[in-house]
């Protein structure tokens, strides 16, 4: 057996590549979210470890000075980290030549052939769903034995093993909660929204909904919901209720827990008998009676992808929502006192200056508590990414998604909407969203009832006048 360190390696100041992260850059507000797609397989491989450099704010040399201890290197890597995870793994093989060093994540995912091609030095790559495909590799089996394995052969030939079968019992995956205590500092992740600290994790893979810019579904997940038991669940959230006492909510950050409606009532049910808070990712579809049951047994918060207020952008995207479904479902959680954090892009096919308006009007009148407004990015892979290669909306001279500090840019433009259009659309949007009034006084209040909220806020307001600073020397 290898002695194995699964790293997310440094890369730009603040930059969120975690292997979980859904918009790999630097958010508008300092936040991550946890390495759970790293730390899964590093579950599986005994006397590993995991190191997540940027939440750490963990520098190379620091990495250096620990993997001499070990054999093998599993890097996850995204579309924008690439080059730079590339130049990683040269000064680590110049620290250690006898390392071997692989790179998972839908980067490689996608672009097997080519994700070698780009270095001599990638020793392997492990696709798809990668985590006993790894275990494979930690354990000392032949590379060619071991499917849904990409690698280079003793002469340098590059070799595609056979597929995985997707795995089916999710159940025959450890906890990740115990890799989190042994390897990580969880005061480290935080975002708006969430109460701190903060615990995520899984409690199923893939999504049945087929939007086309969501990069996990089309590259690693799938489009099939497959399930951990309730019971599996419950065990891991009692686990890390006992090992973390800090923690104040727990994120089931499945692509849509709430889209199978009685196992996510049944889970709720038993969160309650734990006395745990909790939230989840959802659609703008759930059904008043789900939201009741979620309400009353510690349902804190809905992370809502609406993406636009217009609904022909909705249709090109493959949403399968309706504009007037969602402002229902956003009012019964209102009146339920759910919260939502509310998420937006800005640049999908079919925008003009005319639906960014109409949106921005639509997020002000439905009006969730927070919101996040991202760019629409064509990650490789993704349907979007193909459909903006064909139409021309996607040129070599803004193909990267982020820029050299690593600030999501635009990198879409279609001949009635440029580039710098759709990135100014999200200063304007988040402008016109929270300095209204209604929403300063809001936020004035939750400060005013909680010093912790009001240190929480204040340094959030910095950091974005900060991050608008950064956007406009981006322009």
């Amino acid at each position: 057996m290898m002695r194995t360190l699964f790293l997310q390696a440094p890369s730009f100041d603040g930059f969120d590549g975690g292997a979980g992260s859904r918009y790999q850059a630097r958010r508008e507000v300092r936040s991550f979210w946890y390495p759970t797609w790293l730390a899964q397989p590093a579950a599986l491989v005994e006397d590993s470890k995991l190191i997540d450099a940027p939440s750490h704010r963990i520098k190379f040399q620091q990495v250096a000075d620990v993997v001499r201890d070990f054999d093998l290197v599993v890097l996850h890597t995204s579309a924008p980290s690439f080059s730079s995870d590339i130049g990683t793994i040269k000064a680590l093989k110049e620290v250690k030549p006898s390392l071997k060093i692989g790179m998972v994540g839908a980067k490689v995912a996608v672009d097997p052939e080519g994700s070698l091609r780009a270095s001599p030095l990638i020793d392997f790559v492990g696709r798809n769903e990668f985590d006993f495909t790894i275990k494979d590799v930690a354990d000392g089996k032949p590379l060619s034995d071991i499917v849904g394995l990409s690698y280079r052969n003793a002469l340098g030939v590059i070799v595609h093993n056979d597929e995985r079968p997707i795995l089916e019992n999710m159940d025959l995956l450890p906890f990740v909660s115990p890799v989190y205590k042994r390897d990580l500092d969880i005061r480290n992740y935080f975002n708006g929204y969430l109460k701190h600290p903060y615990l995520s994790l899984y409690t199923g893979r893939g999504c049945k909904s087929r939007c086309t810019f969501c990069l996990w579904p089309q590259t690693i997940g799938g489009h099939r919901y497959r399930k951990r038991s309730v019971g599996h669940v419950i065990e891991e959230i009692a686990w890390a209720k006992k090992a973390f006492p800090e923690v104040k909510e727990f994120f089931f950050d499945d692509d849509t827990l709430t889209d199978d409606l009685p196992r996510v009532e049944a889970i709720a049910k038993e969160l309650s008998k734990l006395g745990v808070t909790w939230s989840c990712n959802a659609k703008p579809n759930v059904p008043r009676k789900t939201l009741e049951v979620l309400r009353d047994n510690g349902l804190h918060l809905l992370l809502v992808g609406y993406e636009s207020g217009n609904q022909k952008i909705l249709h090109n995207i493959k949403k399968g929502i309706l504009v007037d479904v969602a402002r229902r479902f956003t009012k019964d959680c209102h009146e339920l006192g759910i919260m939502i954090h509310g998420t937006f892009i800005m640049g999908l096919p079919g925008e003009t200056k005319e639906t960014i308006e109409e949106t921005i009007r639509y997020a002000a009148e439905i009006n969730p508590h927070t919101i996040q407004v991202s760019l629409a990015a064509p990650y490789p892979g993704t349907f979007l990414f193909n459909q903006a290669t064909k139409n021309g909306w996607l040129d070599d001279a803004h193909a990267e998604l982020v820029n050299d500090d690593g600030v999501q840019i635009a990198p879409l433009h279609y001949p009635h909407l440029s580039h710098t259009e759709i990135f100014d659309s999200v200063e304007q949007f988040y402008r016109r969203f929270y300095l209204r009034s209604g929403k300063i006084a809001a936020i004035v209040s939750e400060m005013i009832r909680s010093p912790q909220m009001m240190k929480r806020r204040l340094r959030e307001g910095v950091e974005f006048l900060h991050f608008l600073r950064e956007r406009s020397v981006a322009h």
